[in-house]
């Protein structure tokens, strides 16, 4: 397991495109597992930072989301995160059996860090599960949807919270709801698959609210 420093998770994070993708827990998590991953809101590539000399991870706009990476539960991950001319401070604990996701999001004339904390109990190799995750505070009472439906996945969910639940694994689009008003396109999320884990992230943006679809991916 990586150790807590933020530095050994960027250097995973170097050689990720040597590692293989695995799904995040194919039997629930351990104990005292615990996790961490970055997702880039802004519009320009973000780099998180380890110690100094250590490789930075870099996260493009067109490619916002990490890898979740374990991290020790007893120590503090610390490091940096930049984006264009600002830069942020992170120091946080992530819990055991904790999953935190780290959205640097744009605020103002510069940007800020929004944590979301999940200790999931919910694993079901017979059925997919399927987060929500409400990162953008304009979108009120965020809802998600099948596309083309009314009854709703995932209601009034607030901001920098989550929602997660089992789904039985079938080919799905959703609809992002805000104030009980459809809002932007639907997202396809693909075939989801039995046993696997997925997150849709509602995000902030210059033209307004936005979904992004990613798997929970473990990166060893």
């Amino acid at each position: 397991m990586i150790r807590a420093v933020l530095s050994a998770a960027v250097l995973f994070c170097s050689a990720h495109a040597l590692a293989a993708d695995v799904a995040l827990y194919p039997t629930g998590p351990d104990q005292d597992a615990a996790f961490i991953r970055f997702v880039n809101a802004t519009a320009t590539p973000l780099d998180v930072m380890g110690q100094p000399g250590q490789p930075p991870l870099r996260l493009e706009t067109a490619a916002p989301a990490s890898l979740l990476f374990p991290v020790d539960s007893g120590k503090a991950v610390k490091g940096s995160l930049a984006s264009g001319a600002h830069q942020l401070a992170l120091d946080l604990k992530v819990e055991p059996g904790e999953f935190a996701t780290i959205v640097v999001v744009p605020q103002g004339d510069g940007i800020e860090q929004v944590a979301v904390r999940e200790t999931p109990d919910d694993f079901n190799g017979l059925k997919a599960s399927l987060a929500f995750v409400n990162v953008d505070n304009s979108c009120s009472d965020a809802s998600l949807r099948p596309a083309g439906r009314t009854g709703d996945l995932f209601k009034a969910v607030p901001f920098a919270s989550l929602q997660r639940r089992s789904i039985n694994p079938v080919n799905l689009s959703v609809q992002l709801v805000c104030a009980n008003a459809n809002t932007g396109a639907p997202l396809d999320l693909g075939a989801l698959k039995a046993g696997e884990r997925y997150s849709v992230l509602l995000l902030p943006s210059a033209s307004g609210p936005r979904l992004l679809s990613t798997t929970d991916t473990l990166s060893h």
